[in-house]
């Protein structure tokens, strides 16, 4: 699909320096997929923000402890 979008002078001079008059349009897809991809995890972050309880877990007393206890628990852990 085609789209025409409007970018001042300077950006185009620094994408054309960058990564070439022929590889404009791949870039800027690569570009706005990645940033599309980042808005996505956001969303999926914010979305469940609050869902863990502040208080009440097996880590609370000690968490770097309970981190360490999970570590040595892991079976596909090396070293």
């Amino acid at each position: 699909m085609r789209l025409h979008i409007s970018l001042s002078d300077e950006l185009v001079a620094e994408l054309d320096r960058r990564v070439g008059r022929r590889a404009r349009s791949s870039f800027i897809a690569a570009t706005l997929r990645h940033a599309l991809d980042d808005r996505r995890r956001w969303d999926e972050i914010e979305s469940v923000m609050g869902a863990v309880a502040d208080e009440g877990h097996e880590w609370d007393r000690d968490p770097a402890a309970w981190v360490s206890a999970q570590r040595r628990g892991d079976q596909r852990r090396v070293g």
